[in-house]
């Protein structure tokens, strides 16, 4: 069985590429610009195979510019044709959506047509549906119904084309908003729900979490993740009998516009909104929704929305389309995929998947922050633990305000990858794997540095090993005291007194240590863990008096519970408030930038002061903490284990002294 795609490059169609390799067997064809191919072979070194073959052509050509030669002896044996390519943007002008998606269909059925294929599947959109009042089936498509702005017409005429012009047996697909991956939260731009991200990121940053906020009836919405549909349309595309249908690749349930915004607050640790009171009974002209896309067609306020909101990342066009008219049904689509076990998965199962991918990935705040290009454009920052977690995302805004990370940690295939991320963006990144327990190591590292680097502008210690265990269960472990002690301080130490001369010859230099929220205050079971980091902590106040004259200044950023690969053995913490790497990343820029000598959280302060005026009372209640919340399977040597009837009391205690590693 032989398959061609267009579109492979782009984020439905690799991830469509990827279950037919998955899946099935067979060549599959892909069309790709010629400027593009570069692009096309990494995914294809990706996907580590030979069975996905490039075929050179152009969207905006007649028969998408697949050459004659190669058409005459692959004609009759493409099984199957997707047409995914097209422009999937709200904010893309008339001419280029007429082009691209009524040119472009146009021009893959003269293709599909020509090389006989057995079936044309063309991925249209919900958008065809346009603003029809009440129901939309998959039997349905020409309705009278209005089409808003050029994305939805051309949506609906190139659907049109393939149902009156196709020559060749054809299948419709009409997704709904298409997010991240579920399971991995991957998405390559910003679209949908995305751009009202920042400003939920902004009311997180300035907000508490418990504030109640005000919330507006703005009707429903319709989001399902990529590897629904990718993995929907490849089962729908082999059903037998199915040709001259359309399928609704959507939620079957109409998600309100704002449970879906509250699902990616609570993901965030952002305030949520109330839940509004139903404008169902007003007429549908009066409603916010109606309101709010009136407003954003007029020209005057258009341009009042584009100097306020569009600078928090939301494109005028945007606030036009937040909810959908229709309601989809999709009981074609349901009983077609009966038995497949692909389903739509609950948004509030993979919605802090997907801010964490929005967050790591796509927030591009800090490159555009005017203040941290100033202070990190060119220069060389070395991050240690930058294989993942807190590491490997402060390695991306360092690249993305125009530093060059110097990647260190154990394993090169990973920092090896982060590069390749880093220089896809357009970033540069130096790898230097380095065991940090290992002192010879580090002193073969500060030399390889100190010798291929132009400086040494920043060191951010970020490495480090956790251990969370009583003293109790501890007698017989003297080494996790070592261990903790060999990789968190003397690394650490090591590490800066070999690149301290490079920084004293430039004269400027800052080193940023990633410290506890434990080091204030005390919390049971972390005896190593704390000790180590209160060492470095010590040992940097001591020498910071002795370097403030060389231009070298230090930052200990006392951090509170962050969600981690490192705490992720620790199940009690699933529950449990924690920021996000990228929430900690941005701490570990503030001190880069600021150079303050300490980042602390309020609750670390009243910790520091509790066991300054009261610490019989702070022991106490950490002695109540330390009976309330158990050792870990992991620290009784256990393969399972949990929290067992005091959860609630756990979680409690978690809240109020949100972010400290109990």
């Amino acid at each position: 069985m032989s398959y061609f795609v267009t579109g492979a490059t782009g984020f439905v169609g690799r991830h469509l590429v990827g279950e037919l390799l998955d899946h099935r067997e067979g060549t599959i064809y892909v069309l790709v610009r010629e400027g593009s191919l570069p692009r096309m072979e990494a995914l294809i070194a990706r996907w580590d195979t030979d069975r996905v073959v490039p075929v050179t052509g152009d969207l905006s050509a007649p028969a998408l510019g697949v050459a004659k030669k190669w058409v005459t002896p692959h004609r009759g044996e493409i099984d199957h044709f997707f047409h995914l390519a097209a422009i999937y943007d709200m904010t893309a002008d008339d001419e280029t959506n007429e082009t691209m998606n009524v040119g472009g269909t146009r021009n893959a059925l003269a293709l599909a047509a020509a090389l006989k294929v057995g079936c044309f599947h063309q991925v249209s959109s919900v958008a065809a549906a346009g603003e029809h009042a009440g129901v939309f089936d998959e039997s349905m498509f020409d309705e009278g119904q209005h089409l808003p702005s050029p994305y939805h017409r051309t949506k609906f005429e190139s659907e049109r084309i393939v149902r009156e012009e196709a020559t060749v047996p054809w299948r419709v697909y009409r997704p709904a908003v298409v997010v991240g991956a579920s399971g991995t939260g991957e998405m390559d731009k910003v679209d949908g729900p995305y751009y009202f991200f920042g400003v939920i990121k902004a009311l997180r940053d300035r907000l508490p979490s418990w504030l109640p906020m005000m919330g507006v009836d703005l009707g429903n919405t319709n989001v399902v993740p990529v590897d629904y549909v990718a993995a929907a349309m490849d089962h729908l595309a082999h059903l037998p009998g199915r040709d001259g249908e359309a399928f609704h690749l959507v939620n079957p349930e109409p998600q309100p516009v704002v449970d879906m915004v509250n699902a990616f607050c609570a993901a965030a640790g952002a305030p949520t909104f109330a839940t509004p009171i139903s404008t169902s009974l007003v007429p549908r002209q009066l409603r916010p929704a109606a309101l709010l896309a009136a407003l954003a067609k007029a020209a005057p306020t258009r341009m009042a929305l584009d100097q306020t909101v569009g600078r928090l990342g939301i494109p005028a066009e945007v606030l036009g389309h937040v909810s959908f008219a229709p309601v989809f049904d999709a009981r074609r689509t349901e009983q077609a995929l009966a038995g497949s076990g692909i389903a739509v998965p609950d948004l509030d199962s993979y919605a802090r998947t997907l801010w964490s991918y929005w967050e790591e990935h796509l927030d591009e705040s800090t490159g555009r922050d005017a203040r941290i290009r100033d202070k990190l454009q060119g220069t060389y920052v070395v991050v240690t633990g930058a294989s993942s977690g807190i590491g490997k995302v402060t390695a991306l805004k360092v690249a993305q305000a125009g530093g060059t990370p110097v990647l260190v940690a154990r394993g090169k295939e990973k920092l090896d990858e982060l590069k390749d991320l880093i220089e896809s963006r357009g970033g540069t990144a130096i790898v230097q794997p380095c065991d940090l327990s290992d002192l010879e190591a580090i002193d073969a590292l500060c030399e390889t540095l100190t010798a291929d680097l132009p400086s040494v502008d920043f060191i951010v210690n970020n490495a480090g090993r956790s251990i969370r265990r009583s003293l109790r269960l501890s007698q017989d472990r003297f080494h996790d005291f070592e261990r903790t002690m060999q990789l968190n301080y003397f690394g650490a130490v090591r590490l800066v007194m070999g690149l301290v001369p490079a920084m004293r010859a430039n004269k400027s230099g800052h080193i940023v240590n990633i410290s506890s929220i434990g080091v204030q205050t005390n919390p049971p079971r972390f005896s190593a863990y704390v000790a180590s980091k209160a060492a470095l902590d010590s040992w940097s106040n001591v020498v910071a008096s002795e370097l403030v004259g060389d231009g070298i200044s230090f930052t200990n950023i006392h951090m509170p519970l962050v969600r981690t690969p490192m705490i992720a053995p620790t199940k009690l913490y699933d529950k449990f408030p924690a920021i996000s790497p990228a929430q900690a990343a941005d701490l570990v820029i503030e001190a880069m930038v600021g150079r303050p000598h300490e980042i602390n959280t309020a609750l670390g302060n009243a910790g520091a002061i509790a066991h300054t005026v009261a610490p019989k009372l702070a022991f106490r209640i950490l002695n109540m903490a330390y009976h309330v919340f158990p050792d870990s399977a992991a620290a009784k040597g256990e393969v399972t284990g949990g929290a067992g009837t005091r959860e609630s009391e756990q979680i409690m205690l978690a809240r109020v002294f949100k972010g400290v590693h109990w």
